[in-house]
């Protein structure tokens, strides 16, 4: 049996091994943590870099696609997941597709992490109506809008939930045209999420309100639909886990499904020559 003298003395050695395993190099300064340092969150950080690239006429005057929309779509330009190591997202799959190597689809995205459809509506009013006016360049003037929002209007919903994400999308769809009216919307369905309950009370009834609404008299003339949810449910139409990282975020698999689908919309819609408004 070991005695309370032996077990202090085991503990004490063992403290002292741990601490003789720290590199004697590491001080407290070497630590982020020990330095007092302001608190800017991501949004605000990518807040501030798209409006300093909507503010450069010269490259604005180069755009063929702005991508809108939340977190979702702000992932495209992630490769490592700089909150969970190891997690990967879009930013390969845009440099290949939707970077300065493919001037067709030369791409602005004013995607936001966290921003629900109201958000979206603030940044995309203009600065005379008192908004952010990300759109107000007119340099600017995109061939399509692609667009994708509405899922974190279902997290501390409104209610009914259904309506109130359908017309949040709605509200941005007509002030997207109402901004640029020159672009063709290219109107893509909301992902599927990893909760079931989710799916059918929310994504599923929404995507079908959708797609009528893109072939409604009112945006037919100038939207496209794209249902990318084939893309990502298995064949019982549930999500398909490996295409997402946390069950709402795509994986880097999950971009590379989104941009072929997206690629080929666009050359359809190209091809089909509809015409801009």
């Amino acid at each position: 049996m070991i005695r309370l003298s032996q077990l202090q003395a085991l503990l004490m050695a063992a403290v002292g091994a741990l601490a003789s395993a720290v590199p004697l190099s590491i001080t407290a300064a070497d630590f982020a943590a020990t330095r007092p340092t302001p608190r800017i969150e991501y949004w605000q950080q990518r807040q501030a870099t798209i409006d300093a690239q909507v503010a450069d006429s010269a490259r604005m005057a180069a755009v063929k696609l702005v991508f809108v929309g939340d977190s979702i779509t702000d992932f495209w330009l992630l490769g490592d997941d700089p909150w969970i190591p190891g997690r990967w997202h879009g930013r390969k799959i845009w440099d290949e597709s939707f970077g300065a190597t493919v001037p067709e689809n030369l791409a602005l995205n004013i995607g936001i992490s966290g921003d629900r459809t109201e958000h979206l509506l603030y940044r995309i009013q203009p600065r005379a109506q008192g908004g952010l006016g990300q759109l107000d360049n007119p340099a600017l003037s995109p061939e399509f809008l692609v667009l994708m929002v509405g899922i974190n209007n279902s997290y501390a919903p409104e209610s009914p939930v259904a309506d109130s994400v359908y017309a949040g999308v709605l509200a941005v769809m007509r002030s997207l045209h109402a901004r640029k009216p020159q672009a063709r919307l290219l109107l893509q369905s909301i992902l599927p999420t990893s909760e079931p309950a989710r799916d059918a009370a929310v994504v599923r009834p929404v995507n079908a309100r959708l797609a009528a609404l893109a072939q409604s008299p009112e945006f037919a003339p100038f939207t496209v639909w794209l249902d990318l949810t084939p893309g990502f449910v298995d064949a019982q139409g549930r999500q398909d886990p490996q295409l997402f990282v946390d069950g709402l975020h795509p994986s880097e698999a999950g971009y590379r499904v989104w941009r072929d689908r997206l690629v080929a919309a666009l050359k359809a819609a190209r091809m089909a020559g509809i015409k801009r408004p």
